[in-house]
């Protein structure tokens, strides 16, 4: 067994990458329905820089539900130490992966161990290490809840309706903005898995690495404007967002949509007026879903790109990476 105290990194205050404090605290009991994980590697994400930044109210509550000191993370992969009663499924020693308690602030996967539900955990990819596939939960499930199938019947905080996937086929052309990130780069290669035809739009860095992962076209944004080069898109997913995302829709067929990640700034007019659909979600944890990913990383038909890799007493120098930008792939904390 564990001892009883662990490193974990830990906010007891707000603001930038210097407020990531590595403390000694007590190892967590799983309650029901959970495991206790020994962490081997945890992904970095966006919800985890914005907690740091101070974001306590996820999309859709009305209300904080962070107590400081908390520990970020949601995404890690590991080895299960100890096992509730009440699981069945699961046992000590099994490699697990999984994007904890999404979406709420309280993942604290940023730790030597952590208290997991179990429904959120899948078995590991038995072909891939700990850091490649705590790199794979929080995108790829996003890009999976986006793309493939949403797999809950959650109302999105974004909109009314239920947001529903395009079906994508060989007839199919998908735009992905912000490629080479982690939803994006998650996304080329599923929308290659159906069979669809793939642009992506990326800063000319990234040329190499998308075309490898199987994109049919390369826009590089930072010498042409995508909304000037194509056309009769059936679906655009925009992993940037921001401002300029409807931008994009000029580039649709009538009848197509664009799926905007972060929920951009859309006029409902205009939208009728081209005749196509904007439609957003809100990742949420599911191991079911893990489970399908992750026989798709086996099989190689997948792969989890890393960025770079740092220690969990260096977080702050990862998120100092993160804001930096133009990242390929995944941020992954290495644990043990």
């Amino acid at each position: 067994m564990p001892t009883h105290t662990m490193r974990a990194v830990r906010l007891h205050e707000h603001g930038g990458p210097e407020v990531l404090r590595c403390d000694e605290v007590p190892v967590p009991e799983p309650g029901p329905g959970e495991v206790l994980v020994r962490v081997h590697a945890a992904g970095v994400n966006p919800p985890d820089w914005y907690l740091r930044d101070g974001l306590t109210t996820m999309p859709g509550e009305t209300e904080s539900t962070v107590g400081l000191p908390v520990i970020p993370g949601t995404d890690m992969s590991g080895v299960v130490e100890a096992v509730a009663a009440d699981v069945d499924g699961l046992a000590v020693g099994d490699e697990v992966f999984g994007l904890l308690r999404f979406p709420s602030f309280n993942g604290s996967a940023y730790a030597e161990y952590v208290a997991a539900p179990a429904s959120d955990l899948a078995r590991k990819p038995a072909g891939i290490d700990h850091v490649h596939a705590a790199g794979a939960p929080m995108a790829g499930l996003t890009a999976w809840q986006f793309l493939i199938e949403v797999g809950h019947d959650h109302a999105s905080p974004f909109q009314e309706a239920r947001h529903r996937p395009t079906a994508l086929d060989a007839d199919t052309t998908v735009l992905i903005n912000g490629a080479a990130g982690g939803v994006g780069h998650f996304a080329l290669q599923l929308a290659k898995w159906k069979g669809a035809r793939v642009i992506a739009v990326a800063s000319g860095a990234h040329e190499s690495f998308l075309r490898e992962l199987g994109a049919d076209q390369f826009i590089d944004y930072t010498k042409s404007r995508p909304e000037e080069l194509v056309h009769d898109i059936d679906l655009v997913l925009d992993t940037v967002g921001g401002p300029d995302s409807k931008r994009f829709l000029r580039t649709l067929k009538r009848g197509g949509a664009q799926f905007p990640v972060l929920p951009g700034d859309f006029d409902e007019e205009e939208t009728m007026k081209l005749g196509v659909t904007v439609s957003s979600g809100q990742v949420r944890s599911n191991g079911a879903q893990l489970a399908e990913l992750r026989r798709l990383l086996d099989a190689g038909t997948i792969r989890v790109a890393i960025d770079s890799t740092f220690a969990l007493t260096d977080a702050r120098a990862a998120h100092e990476r993160a804001a930096r930008g133009h990242i390929q792939g995944k941020i992954v904390l290495t644990v043990a």
